[in-house]
This record gives structure tokens, C-alpha cells and sequence, in this order.
């Protein structure tokens, strides 16, 4: 029987960059500690800027960007309707809970996660007992961190414990540096309800990714070290000329790369086709053969231990999955269902071996997404080691 806990607030980043598989991430947060008994909330209760998926722009006008209601009616749909607050600091303008309903959610709580980091704190959530920081992207903030930045200092200061999804940090081939902080492994939660093995699999190995990322390259010790997928898949190029299964991107590409790309035989489709939409993503996901996807350079080469959260999806709805070696083999299990790859013959090897028994390989992956990943699992070993 599921005990009864107290309230918890997941700080997230929903409204902030309103794409379907950012919504699943923060979905898979909250039905996971509901599981575990909590009273669970989602907030987003900020002076940051929206991204309008109309304009291609950040804007201060959140109303306007149009996305708050459509996303806050997802929420709804899955059980947290008045459970959730949107709060923009700049008109004053609230959807969901209103200001005294939240005002008595930081009243009441007594812990909450920021996820992603992407909440500043306020007054107002001083007075919560339990302030715990989640670490989806790693690499960037331990380097900031080890060359003194101080407002990523003071934001981190302003949390008693830290979890990243760096699960490799403490293992002697990882090159990512810690220092000041205690930072606890922790890995994304799925929930494997939302992932019914309903879509007969089809015959593309997809992935879905942002092409390039500018502005978060960075420099340590005189290496530079990407952040954007380009470079990581032009090392993959000729993959369809090499196997009879297909191979697509669902990524923003200039005409470039669309035209490079596809006289090699990728099929490529506009992200945001298959992201705008909940429903619309998961049928990719779940419509897919399998993924091939590659990491960040800085998780690569620093061998931070990342997985993507995109591919527990493809996990949990009994996808295999080819990922891109950043140290997660240290902890996962891999050769079934799962694989991790550095070549080019690493990733011929690991097709061939799932069409070889491709039923075998959709079980394995269902298998570790129910093992490792399942939402009541993750948020369990979580709130244990947080003290909560």
C-alpha cells in the first residue's frame, strides 16, 4: 500500500520551452513521486523569458506565446488539475493555482526538486525544509563551478543536496571536475503507463534532437567542447548506405546539411512536426523500429555517464536504443536492447544484432526501462537519499 507523504513542488520547464518531449520529462517526475504517496505540484513561478514556438523567439509575454493553456490542459488530462501554477514576473499575469493557493503550497511544502535549475528562488521558498537541485545536463555547471562562477555558485549554495545525471562522475575514466559539491547519481524517471505497447513498430531506426545549440560551447583546459548533435552525426554519415534499414533525423537542419544528409540516404523531418504534440511524439517514439541518436561532445569526452531521457521513452515503449558512449555503459546494462557505441562498426554491429532477433531485443528494452528507469523507482531511491 502506497503511504501517504506530504507536499512536494517540481520546479520545471514546461511553459519555458513548451516541446512535447520536455513536457514527458517533467510528467514522468510527477506521476512518479504521486506513485510514492506525495502531493505533488508543479510550478513555474519566474522573471525568465518563454520560447514562442510561432515567432522562434524568447518573449517576456507569455499570454501571448500561447502555450500555457495548452500545456496546463495536459496537466490536467493527467491528474493535476489545480495541482499546477504558472506565474510570469513581468505582468503579474497567473494560470493554474491562484496566488494565494500557491502561496500556501511554499506554505505547506517540504521539499521541492529543480529540475533543470531552470527556477530561481525566491522568498518565498525559503521557508521549505528540503531544497534539492537535479542536474539533467552535465558537464557545463561542474566547469563553471571549478572556474569560480559565482552566480552558478550562489544558485547551487541556495540547495542542501544535489543529484545529476552524471552517474559516471566518480568513476576513474571520467574527466568531468568535481569540486565543492556532493553531487549524488541520480538517472531520468519514465513512466512506463504513458508508453502502452500499442504501435506496431515500423521500419526506421529515428532519433529526435536540436541540430545545433548556440551559446553553450565551452572551453576547459584549453579543449574546447560542443554542445550541438551536428558534429557527432557527420561523423555517422554513410550509416544508410551501410544497412537495408532506414535511418531518420526529426531535427531543425539548414538547407546544408538537409542536402547533405539526404544524398546519403537519411531521411530527415522538421522537429518541431512530431514535438508541438504530446500525442503526436509519442506516436513517433512509439512508431519507430528503434533509436540511433548520438550525445554532446562534452558528455563524450568527459565521459559523464549521461543518457538521454528521450531514450527511456524509446525504452519503455520496447524500442531498442543505440546511443552514443558517454560512460552510461558503467552502469547500464548494454548488449541487449541497449547499446552503446563509439564507431561506425559499433553501430552495424549493434543493427545486426537487433534484427537478428528483434522480438528478444524489444523485451530487453522493456526490460531496463522497468528495471532502471521506472518513474516510482527513480523518485524512491531520490527522496531516500535527500533525506525526504
Amino acid at each position: 500500500m502506497t503511504r501517504r507523504r506530504g507536499k512536494i513542488i517540481v520546479f520545471g520547464l514546461v511553459f519555458w520551452y513548451p516541446l512535447a518531449g520536455v513536457t514527458y520529462q517533467f510528467l514522468h517526475y510527477l506521476i512518479g513521486l504521486r506513485k510514492l504517496g506525495w502531493d505533488v505540484y508543479y510550478v513555474e513561478d519566474s522573471a525568465r523569458m518563454v520560447y514562442d514556438l510561432n515567432t522562434h523567439e524568447y518573449t517576456y509575454d507569455w499570454g501571448a506565446a500561447g502555450h500555457v493553456d495548452t500545456l496546463g490542459a495536459v496537466l490536467d488530462a493527467h491528474g493535476f488539475a489545480g495541482k499546477w501554477a504558472a506565474h510570469c514576473h513581468y505582468d503579474g499575469r497567473r494560470w493554474g493555482m491562484t496566488a494565494s493557493a500557491l502561496n500556501q503550497v511554499y506554505h505547506d511544502a517540504d521539499a521541492f526538486l529543480n529540475v533543470s535549475g531552470g527556477q530561481e528562488l525566491l522568498p518565498e521558498h525559503d521557508r521549505i525544509p528540503h531544497k534539492i537541485y537535479v542536474e539533467t545536463d552535465p558537464v557545463k555547471t561542474e566547469i563553471l563551478i571549478a572556474e569560480g562562477n559565482r552566480t552558478m555558485i550562489e544558485t547551487l549554495d541556495a540547495h542542501d543536496t544535489h543529484f545529476s545525471y552524471g552517474e559516471n562522475f566518480d568513476a576513474p575514466d571520467c574527466g568531468v571536475p568535481l569540486v565543492r559539491y556532493h553531487w549524488q547519481p541520480t538517472r531520468q524517471p519514465v513512466a512506463l503507463e504513458l508508453w502502452p505497447l500499442d504501435e506496431a513498430p515500423g521500419s526506421t531506426y529515428t532519433t529526435i534532437a536540436t541540430w545545433n545549440n548556440k551559446g553553450n560551447d565551452i572551453v576547459w583546459k584549453g579543449e574546447s567542447y560542443s554542445w550541438s548533435k551536428r558534429p557527432e552525426f557527420v561523423k555517422f554519415l554513410e550509416l544508410p548506405e551501410k544497412r537495408s534499414v532506414q535511418f531518420e533525423v526529426a531535427a531543425g537542419l539548414p538547407k546544408e546539411d538537409r542536402d547533405l544528409f539526404a544524398a546519403r540516404g537519411w531521411r530527415l523531418i522538421d522537429s518541431l512536426d512530431v514535438s508541438r504534440d504530446c500525442e503526436a511524439y509519442r506516436r513517433y517514439v512509439s512508431g519507430s523500429r528503434g533509436e540511433f541518436t548520438v550525445a554532446k561532445e562534452q558528455n563524450i569526452r568527459l565521459r559523464s555517464g549521461w543518457f538521454s531521457d528521450r531514450s527511456c521513452c524509446y525504452l519503455a515503449a520496447g524500442r531498442p536504443v543505440i546511443n552514443q558512449d558517454t560512460g552510461f555503459g558503467n552502469i547500464l546494462p548494454t548488449g541487449r536492447g541497449l547499446f552503446s557505441f563509439r564507431t561506425q562498426d559499433d553501430v552495424l554491429e549493434a543493427v545486426d544484432a537487433i534484427e537478428s532477433d528483434y522480438i528478444g531485443h524489444r523485451r530487453a528494452a522493456l526490460e531496463i526501462a522497468a528495471e532502471y528507469f521506472a518513474a516510482e523507482k527513480v523518485m524512491d531511491s531520490l527522496c531516500s537519499r535527500a533525506g525526504i
